[in-house]
């Protein structure tokens, strides 16, 4: 009974997840994403990182999508391809990481992962820099978890090298090494500082390759510069209550952690293992709560460990032969993953997506004579509003190197925001560009739409005597298009 139970469980969320991924298939580019598709696509043309395209992300996820324009090109049926190999890089990772409990939990891991990745839909889910996160945190696990059974301190090292590709995604990632450390501790005492050495080097291998990728192209100082300059300012932005934060992830993610534990428990299957799992755990909450945004797709590390614990719980409830644990803990999966069907089938997304790319394709039409000149175009939107999108379909490229417009209004007085907006001001000017989109923006950032530009009154200066309003789009999120006067 437990096994038939198990089967059909695992047959339901194997085939929600195979229909989810062919229906996936015509994902378009979307949202973050093509920012970062967008930002990879210059650095592949020459552009410097951090100093020509002023983000704050690391240069890890760059990579990723520069990989991924390179191997499958920009279309969006390569940024697919892109999605989906990483996704079978985390749940291959996945897969191994959870062996050692058995057939049925790296078969539940690895469906269940799936399955909550292509369930998010393509907004907040395909390309996110926290669902790439997961690729080197899940083979961080199958390594440490590998180290603990054969103490071969290679694993130990390859466990160091996950990490510190994770950390070059989303330094948040930096939380798990204290695990690590405590795993090369725990050797006999003549062995430790070795153990030690070798996680370090294996952590650094990543870490400098990326660093001195930045270093070549001449990008190390202007990186810098973001991370002790502006990232201090962004990180206290659009900050939401702990209370609203702790129910930001979905609901499901709890509850398989807790029947995971639980189960695990009664199978007697809490070892030295849940050290790595459990801290996992912890650290997919801190990663949320460090952020502060609230943005659904901070839940992805969350999502990796939570599923892993109830992977592993419902496996060795199987392998244990426990028939009432078992039939619980398959009810439970079976209730919430309806659930998570019911939503993803919803597409809820799918009305803003379109909106979007409406709004994306009628800019980049009325800027396309503008490009085919040569000139620039400088968009200021709040961040993934759809400008930046349209440049990425013309090839465009923006005389600064802002590619959004919300830093430059918060902390105003702040010495760093000043120059910010001088330097835009000063980049408008000595290159001004053959047309500036302006849109309403859509998040927290910059509530005041249009009327920001009160706020940073130089811009609107400038824009009023050397510029003219073209086009103006309506309805959701509209645009202004503004061009040069004729006298300029």
């Amino acid at each position: 009974m437990p096994v038939a139970l198990g089967g059909a469980s695992f047959a339901a969320i194997a085939a929600l997840a195979l229909s989810l991924t062919v229906r996936s298939l015509a994902w378009p580019v979307i949202n973050d994403a093509v920012v970062m598709h967008y930002i990879a696509a210059r650095l592949l043309e020459g552009a410097v990182p951090y100093r020509d395209l002023f983000d704050m992300n690391f240069p890890g996820v760059y990579l990723v999508h520069m990989l991924g324009i390179v191997l499958f090109g920009p279309s969006d049926a390569g940024f697919r391809a892109l999605d989906l190999i990483m996704l079978v890089g985390t749940v291959a990772g996945l897969g191994v990481a959870l062996t050692s409990f058995g057939r049925w939990a790296s078969g539940f891991g690895v469906s269940l992962f799936w399955l909550y990745h292509l369930a998010a839909g393509p907004s907040w889910g395909a390309g996110e820099r926290d669902f790439f996160q997961c690729l080197p945190l899940a083979w961080m696990t199958a390594a440490a978890i590998a180290y603990m059974k054969s103490g071969r301190v290679v694993t130990l090292a390859l466990a160091g090298v996950s990490l510190g590709a994770a950390v070059c995604v989303k330094p948040f990632a930096l939380l798990m090494a204290p695990v690590l450390m405590v795993l090369a501790w725990r050797r006999p005492s003549a062995e430790r500082v070795t153990a030690l050495v070798v996680l370090a080097v294996g952590f650094a291998v990543p870490v400098a390759v990326v660093l001195t990728w930045l270093a070549s192209t001449g990008g190390l100082a202007a990186f810098l510069d973001i991370v002790g300059g502006y990232l201090p300012l962004y990180g206290v932005l659009g900050r939401r209550p702990l209370s609203e934060l702790l129910f930001v992830p979905r609901r499901a993610l709890t509850i398989w952690a807790l029947v995971g534990f639980l189960g695990l428990w009664r199978a007697g299957r809490l070892d030295r293992r849940m050290l790595v799992l459990g801290s996992g755990f912890v650290y997919g909450w801190l990663n949320i709560i460090l952020q502060g945004q609230g943005n659904g797709y901070h839940a992805y590390p969350l999502a990796l460990f939570a599923i892993a614990v109830v992977a592993a719980g419902a496996g060795a409830a199987l392998e244990k032969g426990k028939r009432v644990l078992s039939a619980m803990l398959q009810v439970v999966l079976l209730v919430t993953v309806a659930r998570v069907a019911v939503d993803a089938l919803k597409a809820p997304d799918a009305s803003s997506i379109a909106k979007v790319l409406t709004r994306v394709h009628a800019v980049a039409a009325i800027l396309a004579p503008v490009v085919s000149k040569g000139e620039s175009v400088q968009v200021l939107e709040a961040t993934s509003d759809g400008l930046i999108h349209a440049l990425y379909l013309l090839r465009a490229r923006q005389p600064t190197r802002f590619i959004y417009d919300y830093h430059f209004y918060h902390t105003v007085d702040h010495p760093y925001i000043q120059r910010l907006r001088a330097e835009l001001l000063e980049g408008l000017r000595a290159r001004p560009p053959g047309a500036v989109v302006l849109i309403e923006p859509g998040v927290s950032f910059t509530p005041r739409g249009y009327a920001r530009l009160e706020d940073f009154p130089a811009l609107a200066t400038l824009l009023e005597s050397s510029y003219r309003l073209a086009h103006e789009g309506e309805g959701y999120q509209g645009y202004r298009i503004y061009v040069p006067r004729a006298n300029r």
